[in-house]
């Protein structure tokens, strides 16, 4: 995990969790953190423009799309492959 990618991923779950980013645990659940369905589809959305990247994820069925949104640490792994992706 590169310090910068996480530090941002951490920030924008910190901005819907209403929080400060140092109390985000990268063990903690989105749900954890207080951020519910909506607050998902927000953190998708910061996701997708500050990394210009396409987030495979459907709100209706959060959990067929393959892209792990469960802890913070698996969403940063995630927008971590995404930029892997897209930069190759």
């Amino acid at each position: 995990m590169t310090y910068a990618l996480t530090d941002e991923v951490v920030g924008i779950v910190a901005e819907q969790a209403l929080c400060d980013p140092r109390d985000v645990s990268l063990d903690a659940t989105l749900s954890e953190l207080g951020i519910d369905s909506l607050g998902l589809v927000e953190c998708i959305f910061a996701i997708e423009e500050r990394f210009d990247v396409t987030v495979p994820f459907n709100a209706n069925t959060p959990g067929d799309t393959g892209f792990d949104t469960r802890t913070v640490r698996a969403l940063v792994e995630g927008v971590e492959s995404l930029v892997a992706l897209q930069a190759a």
